[in-house]
């Protein structure tokens, strides 16, 4: 049986945005592997029920840090030893340490003996990013492409530089819109809004804003709490669904600023359709996105939206039709953008019908039928 090797950092990472690509894998004949860190994560995941569907695990110990050498390193042994015990024909690397080490650990491989593939979810370089991240992060990525035969992205920028270093002429560049949204499973569900805003405790004159991720720096729902602060309104509430290393921080500086009444950390939720109907707007201040899944959901939830303009949100968003786009990044611009949604109360029915109609294009079926070709280049 043919055999293929998943690597992410995340572990529930496979669980979270990759069991399509899988089902796909799987009807081809693939015997799926699967090697992540177990121990972190961050997303739901469930061993039993991914061998249940006929995924073998394994452990290896890669951290999400390149400052975490001696780990890194245990990992890509580890992963030599995968591709070798278990005779791996084809390497599927997500998550940039994934890629990084699937593809050092292929380089040992005989390349007749192993394809490789890499989805970039965001390269870690990208215009006026930081120069650092350019010096470390681009001149590993450019000779990697060389043992690269399939490179995915979720991005015009990226896939456009992709296409510039990734330059063997038998490889081959695609373009997805991201992991994909099932939008039949976000979409407007008005019914429901009172329930859970009784279920959450929030009051029915409340403007509730709602972010969706990692509590990390990068997510940077610190600049959404300082807006609410700026505001000095009661009438706001700001609601954080997911788990990270910046949530004592978070909470620290509700009290710090004040309003740690108008602040809630939910922690990861299993039931964010459900959770999003109570929003009155999605805040995605993020600093760097590849593509922001979680935005889409809320668009296709049919939440206005209120995002930051980065290489990921300028995908989709269309500033003062699907939302708003703060350019400057800075909390009084938020706060005058959070006012602004608040006022205009009349376009909120027009911004949700824009926001479904875009974040349709972006639905699980349109990745599908990409990631279908993609799977076809694979060898016999």
């Amino acid at each position: 049986m043919k055999k293929m090797l998943i690597i992410t950092t995340i572990s529930g990472f496979l669980q979270q945005f990759e069991m399509n690509d899988v089902s796909i894998l799987q009807g081809k004949g693939y015997e799926i592997h699967y090697a992540s860190n177990f121990n972190n994560p961050v997303y739901e995941f469930d061993k039993e029920n991914l061998k249940a569907q006929g995924i073998i695990l394994h452990q290896i110990d890669i951290q999400k840090s390149p400052l975490c050498i001696r780990q890194n390193l245990a990992a890509l042994r580890q992963i030599c030893r995968i591709l070798k015990e278990e005779q791996i024909s084809v390497l599927h690397c997500h998550n940039p340490m994934g890629g990084v080490l699937g593809r050092i650990a292929a380089l040992r491989m005989p390349r007749r003996q192993l394809y490789v593939l890499y989805t970039a979810h965001g390269f870690h370089f990208y215009r006026k990013g930081p120069v650092l991240h350019w010096l470390l992060y681009y001149p590993v990525e450019y000779l990697l492409a060389k043992r690269t035969d399939t490179l995915i992205t979720i991005n015009k920028e990226d896939y456009c530089r992709a296409r510039k270093f990734h330059s063997r002429h038998e490889s081959k560049v695609f373009k997805i819109p991201g992991v994909g949204v099932d939008t039949k499973r976000f979409q407007p569900q008005a019914e429901i809004r009172k329930e859970m805003r009784r279920q959450l405790a929030v009051a029915d004159d409340t403007f509730y804003i709602l972010s969706v991720g990692e509590l990390n720096h990068n997510k940077n729902h610190e600049v959404i709490m300082r807006a609410v602060a700026k505001l000095k309104d009661d009438r706001i509430h700001y609601g954080i669904c997911g788990n990270g290393y910046h949530g004592e921080y978070l909470k620290n500086l509700a009290k710090e600023l004040g309003i740690e009444k108008q602040v809630t950390l939910f922690g990861f939720r299993n039931d964010i359709p459900r959770v999003l109907q109570c929003a009155d707007c999605f805040a995605f201040p993020s600093l760097r996105e590849g593509l922001g899944i979680a935005a889409l959901e809320a668009m296709a939830s049919g939440i206005p939206m209120l995002t930051s303009d980065c290489r990921g949100t300028r995908e989709y968003m269309q500033d003062g039709v699907t939302g708003y786009v703060c350019h400057s990044g800075k909390e009084e611009e938020y706060a005058e953008l959070i006012r602004k949604i608040m006022r205009h109360t009349q376009k909120k029915g027009i911004m949700a019908e824009a926001c479904r109609k875009i974040a349709i294009q972006f639905d699980v079926s349109e990745t599908d039928k990409i990631m279908r070709k993609v799977y076809e280049q694979l060898p016999l």
